[in-house]
Order: structure tokens, then sequence, then C-alpha cells
């Protein structure tokens, strides 16, 4: 009886530590970045409290699908690239895209950020790695990602956010 009762505390404890880790600060340097939906649901959340209805979604992904297809036809050649899917199908940012794809995908940035000290604030431990891309501006969105651009091109990425 003993034992399965040391079992039943083992498990819960690992439970236990399992939703600790959860609730841990994101912290990431990424070549793929937040998806569109992600973040629309994010600012639909913020403005008005609650998530996207069914109709919202529908509304949004026929607008979505709209733009990128527009966007794919006046830029053949981003049509053609290797990481076209992930811009039309996925819908998440990547280095390698540019900043009109980006503006498509998540919209506006929260700031805009062009001063290296500003920059090198919001990279935290990755900017050594991110200074070597030679970024020229930052842009903030929701969730704590930051879009690193090199004259209108996504360098690199990062994300640092705190739970709630």
């Amino acid at each position: 009886m003993i034992p399965d009762v040391k079992r039943i505390i083992a498990v819960g404890l690992v439970l236990v530590l399992a939703g600790c880790a959860s609730w841990r600060t994101k912290e990431q340097r990424t070549t793929e970045g937040p998806m569109a939906e992600d973040i629309w649901t994010m600012k639909v959340l913020i403005a008005n409290g609650r998530e996207p209805n069914f109709d919202e979604r529908r509304r949004w992904d026929n607008a979505m699908e709209q733009k990128i297809g527009q966007y794919l036809r006046q830029n053949p050649e981003a049509a053609s690239s290797v990481d076209v899917s992930t811009f039309r199908f996925i819908r998440q940012v990547s280095v390698g895209q540019t900043s009109d794809q980006v503006l498509i995908l998540l919209g506006p940035p929260l700031a805009r950020v062009t001063d290296a000290v500003e920059m090198e604030k919001l990279a935290r431990q990755y900017w050594p790695a991110v200074k070597e891309s030679e970024p020229t501006e930052a842009w903030t969105y929701p969730s704590g990602w930051r879009i690193y651009l090199k004259e209108k091109t996504v360098v690199d990425i990062t994300q640092y956010a705190i739970p709630y």
C-alpha cells in the first residue's frame, strides 16, 4: 500500500512542477515568428475582452486571403519563392520576408524602434546574435514578439513574454 501512495505523490509532484514550468517567462530567438491568426486573436481579445466569434473569424480569413492573393499577384518573385507556403497558407512571419508581408500578416506594429540601444533592450540576451544581422528597425507585437528588419527585410525574430 505504501509504494502506491508514494507513486501517487510522485505523479502529483510531477504534474505540479509541469504546471509551474508552463508559467515561466517565454524567451526565444527563432526564424519562424508569430502566426497572423494568433496576433489578430490577441488584438481582438485586448480590444473586446473576448475571442472573436465564428463570423468574425470567417470575415478575417476572407480578408486575409484577398490581401495575400493581391500581394502575390503584384509580386511574382514572392509567389515563386521557396517560402511562399509559410506566407500564404501557414500565414506566419519568417526570416527573409519583406516588411510588406509582415504588415499584411500582422498589421501595424505596436511600436517601431530604430535606435540601436533600444533594439538591444528588446533583444535582451540575444542582442549579440541579432546585432550580426545589422537590423535597422525593430517592430513589436503582442505576446512579446519583436521583428527585426534591415532595409525592409526580416533578419531576426525574438520573443520575450511574461505570463499573465
